[in-house]
Formats: structure tokens, sequence, C-alpha cells
């Protein structure tokens, strides 16, 4: 089977959408990995129905699918990055977390999304971390159910130094409904299974699946073969256990350089494939 890439917004940031949409059209990718933010797509702009409805018909006429990602990072408070979350101690906070998620829901209703992607957050110092998680369970059942009455796909993402780091940790969670929203580098910074084994191991669990370079133990998302991962091995994991869904290329500090990293990863991705085949 061939494999069908995505490129992630939060990498374009010094691009219209429209034209990022542009770029990765051109490039030969097969879909978006949209990070809703105020310049991409704001979320709680007054006519985001009609801002989402416009897109979808762009989405269209590309014969793009698309990924909905919710890792802005001063979308909810421009003082404080990622907060507030499902861990932050004030519950209004808690609500606004849920609120902006269930907005990501319905955006991604309109655009026919894959999933929506999101994580825990990181509990601030003097917080107990089982209460965290009690508020974490909370915030995780509230918006998997809304997603299900939406007939949406919701992906949790394990993220190095979260409350929830790690495959395994999403797994104990228990929560009905919600898949896993796979970024295989951050297998290798907390070094507890291999990216491609984790595929494997929950290939029938996969929301979503996120790709790029990494070091191990080092959470700095890095074009392709700068890091340490075995790219290609991923690559043959997603196609054995038959992965039809965007994989999603995130490479969130590559903005001043989008107009190269956007071409670059997905001719890095080909090549890659090519030379798998011809060894």
């Amino acid at each position: 089977m061939s494999l069908r890439f995505a490129y992630n917004t939060n990498g374009c940031g010094s691009h219209r959408l429209d034209d990022a949409l542009d770029l990765m059209a051109a490039a030969g990718y097969a879909g978006v990995a949209l990070t809703l933010d105020h310049h991409h797509l704001d979320p709680f702009a007054e006519d985001w129905v009609v801002r989402a409805e416009r897109l979808a018909k762009r989405l269209r006429s590309l014969g793009f699918g698309s990924v909905i990602e919710t890792g802005a990072r001063f979308l909810l408070d421009p003082r404080a990055k990622h907060e507030p979350t499902f861990v932050t101690a004030d519950a209004d906070g808690r609500r606004r977390r849920l609120t902006f998620l269930k907005r990501a829901v319905d955006i991604a209703a309109i655009l026919g999304s894959e999933a929506v992607s999101f994580w825990a957050g990181v509990p601030k110092p003097g917080v107990d971390r089982d209460e965290a998680r009690r508020w974490l369970v909370d915030g995780l059942h509230a918006i998997a159910g809304y997603a299900a009455s939406q007939e949406v796909v919701a992906a949790f993402e394990p993220e190095p130094g979260m409350l929830i780091e790690t495959a395994a940790e999403w797994q104990a969670l228990g929560i009905p409904g919600l898949k896993l929203a796979l970024d295989t580098g951050h297998c290798l910074v907390t070094g507890d299974i291999d990216p491609a084994a984790a595929v494997r191991r929950h290939a029938a669990e996969l929301g979503t699946v996120s790709l790029e370079d990494m070091k191990r133990g080092v959470h700095v998302h890095l074009p392709f073969g700068t890091g340490d991962m075995d790219v290609a091995g991923i690559l043959d994991a997603l196609e054995e256990v038959g992965f039809g869904k965007l994989v999603c290329v995130e490479l969130s500090r590559e903005s001043p350089s989008a107009d190269r990293a956007i071409p670059g990863s997905i001719d890095w991705l080909n090549a890659c494939r090519i030379r798998r085949s011809a060894a």
C-alpha cells in the first residue's frame, strides 16, 4: 500500500494558510494536519463556521484529507504557553480547555477530518498528581463522548514532560472510544518503546500518527536525516499494519524555512521508500 503524507501547519506559521496548502499540494502531500491557531483558522473567530466551510471546500478541491491538531502555544492564554489544560488547578481553566476541544471537534466534523488530536498538559508545582489525573480523566471522558456524538475520532497524544508521556500510560487511562495519537519521535525521547514497535503494538488503536526526526532523549522536532530516528523502519511498520490514514510530518520549529521544509520533507520520505524498495 502507499502511505499518505500530510504536513502540520505549526511548521509553516509564517505562511497564510492558503499559501501553505498550495505548497503542500504542489509538493505531493495527500492532506494537512491543521493546528488551529489565531492565524490558521482561528476557532474563536466570530465567523469560524463560514471559515471552516470555506476551508472544507478548498480541501475537497485539492483532494486533501485532514487531521485537527490542538497544540497552539498561546491561543487560550497569551501569557502562558499551552495553558489552561485538563490538569490546570483552576476549574474554569479546565472548562475553557474542554470548550476549545469541543470547538475543534465541531471544525473536524465540518472538514470531515480523520481525527482530532490533543494531550494532557503539565501539572503546575504544588498540584497533586493523583488529583490532576482525576481532572484529566473527567475531561477525557467528556471530550471523547462529545466527539463520538459528532462522529469524530478523538485521539490522545502522549507528550514527553506532560502528565501522560507514553502510549502505555495512555492505554492505562482506559477511556472508552479514545484513540491513540502516536508521535513516533516521542517514543525516542521517553525511551519506553521503539517507535516502529509502538506502531505494531497499537496498530488497532491508532487515531493519527506524526513523524519527524529526533535525537534520543531530546524533545526537539528535527528535519529528516538530522536525528536518530529509523524513519524507514517506521514507514515499514506503518505499511505492514496497513495504516491508511495520514502520516503527519511535524516540524514545529521550521516555519522560517517552510518553503523548503514542506517539499524537502516529502521528497526525503519518498526517496526513503525508493531506497528501501531497492535494497
